[in-house]
């Protein structure tokens, strides 16, 4: 426990710099992040069946992270937009050839499963780094760079565990989804949400970039997809009988681990807010 409450510890304070410490430092860390967990569910799928293809697959990540980072770039920072939008159309096309590298790469392999090899490859993109990407934009749905939004996400994400852990303890009793993970129900669902909710209204008070109604909204939709997110991540570690994704946050865990939420939510809080925000 003391482990845990030290790695939490840390982990908070370097999650926060990341975002007070400007637009680079934010970029850079997520990328970082993005490429760790994805060498993470590589790692995890070599100890399986497949054999995903490793440095392909995080070339490809870093290509597309950095491709659509700089078309937010672009919306954000007006003057040299056509540079950047330049920049960022290489970067993508470069992506689309490492996608076609994977493929190539697997042609002179030896293996008794060359397209679960490719599958898993590209899944780990899908699963791990496309989430990463909406997560980054969410800095740019107003077009200027704000880590607001973004952070009040993290706080509304740790708040729906917090919530669901506590009522779950406390007051649980009908499961949520046994099968893959015993120890959730539904009253921990719904403590979650009601808190998320709730710390979405008092981030309201402080953080100004969108209105009450749309914070609580978000606050529900991390709830509902964040555990969704959290059972699919339960269920890929049983399909592989792992306990925990990997060991790099002494106490809880590998990153997976930590950002399974996120990566069900970011697409769906971005895809809201970008079509509340803009229309």
């Amino acid at each position: 426990m003391k482990t845990r409450a030290i790695t939490g510890f840390f982990f908070i304070i370097v999650m926060i710099g990341s975002f007070l410490l400007g637009y680079q430092v934010f970029s850079a860390f997520y990328l970082l992040l993005s490429c760790f967990g994805l060498y993470e569910f590589y790692s995890l799928i070599k100890k399986d069946t497949a054999s995903p293809n490793i440095i392909a697959g995080i070339i490809s990540a870093v290509l597309l992270y950095s491709g659509i980072a700089l078309l937010n770039y672009a919306g954000a920072f007006a003057a040299p937009a056509f540079n950047i939008h330049s920049a960022a159309y290489i970067l993508l096309f470069l992506f689309v050839f490492g996608i076609s590298l994977v493929f190539i790469m697997e042609l002179f392999k030896i293996s008794v499963a060359p397209f679960a090899n490719i599958a898993f490859t590209i899944m780990g993109l899908v699963f791990v780094v496309v989430p990463f990407t909406f997560f980054h934009a969410l800095a740019y749905i107003n077009k200027d760079f704000s880590p607001h939004i973004p952070l009040g996400f993290l706080l509304m994400l740790w708040a729906n565990d917090t919530g669901a852990y506590l009522v779950g303890m406390s007051m649980g009793r009908t499961k949520l989804f046994e099968r893959h993970s015993p120890k959730k129900t539904w009253e921990g669902f719904i403590g979650g949400v009601v808190i998320s909710a709730g710390v979405g209204y008092i981030i309201s008070l402080y953080f100004p970039e969108l209105d009450w109604k749309q914070w609580v909204s978000v606050g529900i939709l991390i709830s509902c997809f964040g555990t969704l997110g959290d059972l699919v991540e339960s269920m890929f570690k049983r399909s592989i009988n792992i306990k925990d994704s990997g060991t790099i946050l002494p106490g809880h865990g590998g990153l997976l681990d930590r950002f399974d939420g996120l990566l069900m939510a970011a697409p769906i809080v971005y895809t809201y807010l970008y079509f509340v925000v803009n229309f």
